[in-house]
């Protein structure tokens, strides 16, 4: 999805919006950062509207840092990378909601990841955040990609997916299938406030009841860190843990089988997961070079400067 350049800029914009947060930076025309703002969450599945607002408030947010007033739209390029660009539907409607920057990008926030992990280079990415998803370069330009096929069925070992799986855990509690604990004591307290993890069977069972009428992507993706938390001392959530790191080993092998690139591991639970990563596909883990807002960064500043030269050829 893009709009060609209608006029000169004065600023770059990258975003990065998954199912739990925004994040959007801003940029000099030859793309030196400047500042950053973050805002809820713009991930297509809550739509084209909703999507907007989380950018822009992540824009006014940054200009804000800078302490200078936002220019018109018109004068700034933007590039996003989102989640839920794969449906079709959803990011034609994204795009024709444009607020009028004067140049625009849409991919995926895997694509994005990618290119700010190697820069444009040949290698791959997991990116482990609120969803999951893996994708490569290969050395001789083609693309790859695995997972990213979303909640509840896919993004395994993202931060909802291990939520989907503490609040089952939660669940068998209740009904005595499994024993009490700490880790099950505090998803009751997180999810249904402080009396509820000493209330009475029935109660408890109304508190999550009504939890999970409200609850969306978001809302058990703010469980995974209870996981992570008590992974070290409980079996149930190290269990979870462990199969996360089974999962991202797994997408790391679909990636390139053959060994051949890099592999960044990226997201916000990138470094609570690495160390549950089975050996020896931990060994081929690398730091990424940048973030998914950079990435976009290098998105829109590639489409931009290819847009210039497009129209100087017709000059």
């Amino acid at each position: 999805m893009m709009n060609g350049v209608q006029n000169q800029v004065d600023y770059l914009v990258g975003v990065d919006g998954g199912g739990t947060g925004t994040r959007v930076v801003v940029a000099t025309p030859d793309g030196c950062e400047l500042a950053r703002g973050q805002a809820g969450p713009s991930a297509l599945r809550y739509g084209a509207v909703a999507a907007w607002d989380a950018v822009m408030m992540g824009l006014v947010m940054a200009f804000s840092a800078m302490e200078i007033p936002m220019p018109p739209l018109a004068r700034m390029a933007i590039g996003l990378g989102l989640a839920g660009v794969h449906h079709a539907e959803w990011a034609t409607q994204f795009a024709e909601k444009n607020p009028g920057f004067g140049c625009f990008k849409l991919d995926t926030d895997a694509r994005t990841t990618l290119l700010g992990a190697h820069q444009g280079r040949a290698g791959g990415i997991v990116a482990i955040g609120t969803g999951s998803v893996g994708e490569a370069v290969l050395e001789d330009g083609s693309r790859r990609e695995v997972g990213g096929w979303g909640f509840p069925c896919g993004d395994e070992a993202g931060g909802a997916w291990l939520g989907l799986r503490a609040m089952n855990h939660l669940q068998q509690v209740l009904d005595g299938r499994r024993p009490s604990s700490g880790f099950a004591m505090e998803l009751m307290r997180v999810c249904c406030g402080e009396s509820s993890a000493v209330a009475s069977v029935n109660a408890s069972h109304q508190a999550i009841f009504s939890w999970l009428a409200k609850a969306d992507q978001a809302s058990y993706a703010q469980l995974a860190p209870i996981v992570v938390e008590w992974g070290p001392r409980d079996s149930s959530a190290c269990q979870m843990l462990v199969q996360a790191g089974i999962e991202i080993a797994s997408m790391v092998v679909a990636l390139d089988p053959a060994e051949t690139i890099p592999i960044a591991l990226c997201g916000g639970l990138a470094e609570a997961l690495y160390g549950y990563i089975p050996e020896p596909v931990r060994q081929r883990i690398v730091a990424p070079v940048a973030d998914s807002a950079s990435g976009a960064l290098v998105l829109i500043h590639q489409f931009s400067q290819c847009s210039q030269s497009t129209r100087e050829a017709y000059d």
